[in-house]
C-alpha cells in the first residue's frame, strides 16, 4: 500500500510538471512576416521599385523604395482597393515618398490587409498631378 501511494505521488508530480511546462514555459513569440510588392512603371514615368509590407506587433510597416523618382518631389502613395488594371478607392494613405523613399506605419496587421485583397499600391506623379500614376503593384499572397 505504501508503494502505491509513493507511485501515485510521483505520477501526480510528473503530470503536474508536464502540464506546467506545456502551458507556461514557452510563450509564443510574435511572428514577423513580410511581403514585397514589385512597383512597375506606369505612363512612361521611368519609376519602378518595391514596397515591403512588414507585420510588426499588429501594425504594418510599409517601406517604399523607388528608382527614377524626381529629386525633392513628394509623391502621393496609397494602398487602393482593386488592382493596377482596375484601381479602386484609397484604403490606406501612405507617407509620400521623397527622392523615392518613405516609411509608413499603419495601425492594422498585415493579416488584416491581406484579408482585403485584391489591393494595389500606387504612386502618383505629384500632389498637383494625382491623376497621373507613375508606379503600381498588385498585392498578392
Amino acid at each position: 500500500m505504501k508503494n502505491i501511494f509513493v507511485w501515485l505521488v510521483v505520477a501526480v508530480i510528473v503530470v503536474g510538471g508536464i502540464i506546467w511546462y506545456v502551458n507556461y514555459s514557452a510563450e509564443p513569440q510574435p511572428q514577423q512576416s513580410s511581403i514585397t510588392v514589385a512597383l512597375n512603371t506606369q505612363n512612361n514615368s521611368g519609376e519602378s521599385g518595391t514596397a515591403t509590407l512588414t507585420d510588426s506587433g499588429g501594425k504594418t510597416i510599409v517601406t517604399l523604395a523607388l528608382s527614377g523618382a524626381p529629386e525633392g518631389t513628394a509623391q502621393p502613395a496609397h494602398i487602393h482597393t482593386g488592382s493596377c488594371a482596375n484601381i479602386g478607392g484609397v484604403l490606406y494613405p501612405l507617407v509620400f515618398p521623397v527622392n523615392g523613399v518613405s516609411e509608413t506605419t499603419l495601425d492594422v496587421s498585415l493579416d488584416v490587409i491581406l484579408s482585403q485583397l485584391p489591393l494595389a499600391l500606387n504612386v502618383h506623379k505629384s500632389p498637383d498631378e494625382v491623376n497621373v500614376y507613375v508606379a503600381c503593384g498588385d498585392l498578392v499572397q
